[in-house]
């Protein structure tokens, strides 16, 4: 399966902050935003990345992230000139994609729950047609919402109903088999100009083959779109890095513990940002997990 992230978009509603850097680029407490769906494709298992954002962020992101090699992945880049829609990403990203599965996630959603590498991974091997995630929400009408059956079979979504027929948002995480590349290409832009996720899925769900996970009770998704989410989402990673010990989202650590990169070579990336408290915590990790110092 090969990753997606779309890091694209002007930010509007971030503004200023957003007028000169990328809002994927923002910190979200002790690291990048970008950081944070990097390392829920890494628990995925996925180490085929692409990411797409606007010709002026790219370069931005290629700095950061370089070409991943060493975080064991392999990083590439695409551009997104203007915001066309989300499904424009299996358009612009179809080469890329080739003939695997591919897995999309939006560069400003952070998700954080235990168990969450596991359901992840099940759902890319079992895959058959698309896996949705949906998550309980107490004002579901301004989302998109997904209605399941008994076995999770997505029967309809509906964008920001009047009458919800359920509580399920439908988060920013998207797994489909290599239909999905057929399926965006035969897209026409909406009224909105654009290329819509939920026309994607709703192909999928005519077929029979939708499917929506519901992300349990002590799951936590956090949108980052506007200066209050950005600043609670924030908050939240700060008060459980503090309680726990343990940095979400630490793409070192993820690397390590899926087998990407050795203990000596986690070291070696952490030693290289001793001088913050994120290099400490990275070289500590290493060192628990075998490595030579």
């Amino acid at each position: 399966m090969k990753g997606i992230i779309l890091a694209g978009g002007s930010g509007t509603r971030l503004h200023p902050i957003t007028q000169a850097v990328s809002k994927q680029l923002l910190p979200v407490y002790d690291k990048p935003m970008i950081y944070y769906p990097l390392s829920v494709l890494m628990l995925a298992g996925i180490r085929e990345i692409m990411v797409i954002s606007t010709p002026t962020d790219l370069p931005h992101f290629r700095r950061l992230l370089g070409d991943g090699h060493q975080w064991g992945l392999d990083l590439a880049y695409a551009e997104q000139p203007s915001p066309n829609g989300l499904a424009e990403a299996f358009v612009i990203g179809a080469d890329f994609v080739g003939d695997d599965d591919v897995a999309l996630i939006l560069g400003d959603n952070i998700f954080y729950g235990r168990g969450f590498s596991g359901l992840l991974q099940e759902q890319a091997r079992n895959l058959d047609g698309c896996a949705l995630f949906g998550y309980a929400v107490k004002d579901p009408e301004r989302y998109g919402v997904g209605e399941v059956d008994g076995d999770g079979t997505l029967l309809s979504i509906e964008e920001k109903p009047a009458e919800p027929r359920s509580n399920l948002a439908i988060t920013g995480l998207y797994l489909y088999d290599n239909q999905v590349v057929d399926i965006a290409a035969g897209l026409r832009p909406s009224t909105r100009g654009e290329l819509e996720i939920t026309e994607v899925n709703m192909e999928y769900v005519r077929q029979g083959r939708a499917r929506l996970n519901e992300l349990s009770r002590g799951f936590a998704w956090l949108d980052t779109g506007t200066h209050d989410s950005l600043l609670e989402a924030g908050q939240f990673v700060q008060v459980l890095e503090h309680r726990t010990g343990v940095r979400i989202a630490c793409l070192e650590e993820v690397a390590l513990r899926m087998g990407f990169i050795t203990a000596d070579e986690c070291h070696r990336l952490g030693a290289k940002l001793a001088k913050s408290g994120y290099g400490d915590y990275v070289m500590d990790i290493a060192l628990a997990a075998g490595a030579s110092g």
